[in-house]
């Protein structure tokens, strides 16, 4: 049974970072590919970046140059560090995960969702 834990949520102010964890289990870590999603109240729910087993990654826009996707396959665990934080960047971050994408940033491509972890930034 796959399972995903995302920690390191939090709250900062414009201009600080964190960095996202998501622990997963159940399957073989490095045959997949993975992803960061966020929501905000009112809004859709976003693809931040994404990551397969190969290493490709993808960001939105809106984070390039500030947001970096990483995992580490010996720990199981993606990470998303996020730099130079804007109050825009405040929402409920989920981890998923697919065992084959071929749109990174699309939700519809993912089918294990992990609970979130909620991001605040004050200005």
């Amino acid at each position: 049974q796959v399972q995903l834990v995302e920690s390191g949520g939090g709250s900062v102010q414009a201009g600080g970072s964190l960095r996202l964890s998501c622990a997963a289990s159940g399957y073989t870590f490095s045959n997949d590919c993975m992803g960061w999603f966020r929501q905000s109240p009112g809004k859709a729910r976003e693809g931040v970046a994404g990551i397969n087993s190969d290493g490709y990654i993808s960001y939105t826009d809106s984070v390039k140059g500030r947001f970096t996707i990483s995992r580490d396959n010996a720990l199981d665990t993606l990470y998303l560090q996020m730099n130079s934080l804007k109050p825009e960047d405040t929402a409920m971050y989920y981890c998923a995960m697919t065992f084959w994408c071929l749109q990174r940033l699309d939700e519809n491509e993912y089918n294990h969702w992990g609970q979130g972890t909620q991001v605040t930034v004050s200005s």
